[in-house]
């Protein structure tokens, strides 16, 4: 059936932002902007509101289908760091297949096996099962030898490698970043320059193998620099970080809150102003929701004994947002951020409005207050450090392919 969605704002990472229609033709998009709509089209006026390409969440920890259909996600890149790890290609084809039709998940194969930092996975049969990239997952592989060993082969394959960029040497057991706040609490602390000694080397790795690589989360100044510099040296790398590390500060984690308690764990001041530097100048490729719920039994502990991690998926949009109110990127560029770039990493040709594309849409009200309540989220748990935080913008409508699958009342 062919379904033209009319009057709406049209936000496309490659067109721009225009006044439109879009028409779709089964699942795929046939025409957007200034068209004409066919007479035995069936049609949806969309009163106004922004219309783009579903969000692609590139790095969740957890399937949380209600919370990815709430905040406009109908993709997600699945971490390697599974119970079992995908790293066997049994797991990784049930893993790709869980989802369809409303979510389609593509798998992050481990790049190690298990994850333990030390022998390579299949990393060619789990691509043919339907791995899109290749990761390290939670944690930084130690090894010199090994990781160049997994980028020289990832290149091989034509998969990215997804790293954790902090040198495990001196992060271990630490839950903070070594600052003030850290001080007065008394907590375990790493200094921010482990991340940058992760990336750099990673950075040298990666320019000498010619693989591409992406860093899942980049959030100091230093770290920033070095893929500033390398992407100037045309080198194959991109970066991500979260909403989190760009609204928030260490200061976040006063009075030992565990909502707070992330990885990597929240940074200065400075820190987050140079995120934000680098989201508005391009350095940072992807924002990405990090969605990582843990519940009471992970949460409500002492700060050092509690799981690092928030829910992300339904937060993300709004929160995306207020860069483009804050002016730092304009809203075509933002939802490069959010679905094209992911996207590209992981080798889908999807993530815009253009003709031929997949119709995975999202209908949006840019302009909606509401409130952040983690207990009224849907995921399977509902710990943020944002609770309580007045934000704007809801999904009214989503469609996976052409099918409709949220439609909420404009309010």
């Amino acid at each position: 059936m062919m379904l033209a969605l009319t009057n709406a704002r049209l936000v496309c990472p490659v067109a721009g932002v225009a006044e439109g229609s879009i028409l779709i033709d089964g699942e795929s998009i046939l025409a957007s902007g200034a068209i004409d709509v066919p007479s035995h089209a069936a049609t949806m006026d969309c009163g106004g509101k922004t219309l783009a390409p579903g969000i692609v969440d590139l790095g969740v920890f957890a399937i949380d289908r209600a919370a990815f259909r709430a905040g406009g996600i109908v993709r997600v890149g699945l971490m390697p760091d599974q119970s079992p790890v995908l790293d066997d290609p049994g797991i990784v084809q049930r893993s790709a297949l869980v989802g369809k039709p409303d979510l389609w998940i593509h798998p992050i194969a481990a790049a190690t096996r298990a994850l333990a930092g030390e022998a390579l996975a299949e990393m060619a049969v789990c691509a043919s099962a339907g791995a899109k990239a290749v990761g390290t997952g939670r944690a930084w592989i130690a090894d010199t030898g090994v990781m160049r060993r997994v980028l020289a082969y990832a290149r091989d394959l034509g998969l990215t490698v997804i790293a954790h960029a902090e040198d495990g040497g001196l992060t271990r057991a630490a839950v903070a970043t070594a600052g003030e706040t850290a001080t007065r609490l008394g907590l375990p602390a790493a200094p921010a320059i482990a991340e940058a000694l992760a990336v750099a080397r990673d950075l040298m790795l990666a320019e000498e193998t010619g693989a591409r690589l992406h860093l899942r989360q980049v959030t100091t100044a230093a770290a920033l620099d070095l893929v500033r510099a390398a992407k100037r040296r045309g080198v194959a790398v991109t970066c991500g970080v979260t909403p989190a590390h760009l609204h928030l500060s260490d200061i976040a984690m006063s009075d030992f809150r565990t909502f707070a308690h992330l990885s990597p764990p929240l940074r200065s001041e400075a820190d987050r102003q140079a995120a934000l530097v680098a989201v508005a100048d391009g350095t940072i490729d992807v924002l990405a929701s990090g969605h990582d719920p843990h519940g009471p039994e992970a949460k409500r502990l002492p700060f050092v004994d509690s799981r690092a991690g928030m829910a992300g998926a339904e937060t993300l949009l709004p929160l995306a947002l207020m860069l483009v109110r804050d002016g730092l990127v304009t809203l075509d560029r933002l939802f490069a951020l959010l679905a094209a770039n992911p996207a590209r990493v992981l080798g889908l040709k999807t993530g815009t409005l253009e003709a031929g594309a997949p119709a995975d849409l999202l209908l949006f009200d840019a302009a909606t207050p509401w409130r952040i309540d983690g207990d009224a989220l849907l995921a399977s748990a509902g710990n943020t450090p944002f609770d309580g935080l007045p934000v704007q913008g809801r999904v009214l409508r989503l469609w996976k392919g052409g099918r409709e699958i949220v439609q909420r009342e404009a309010s």
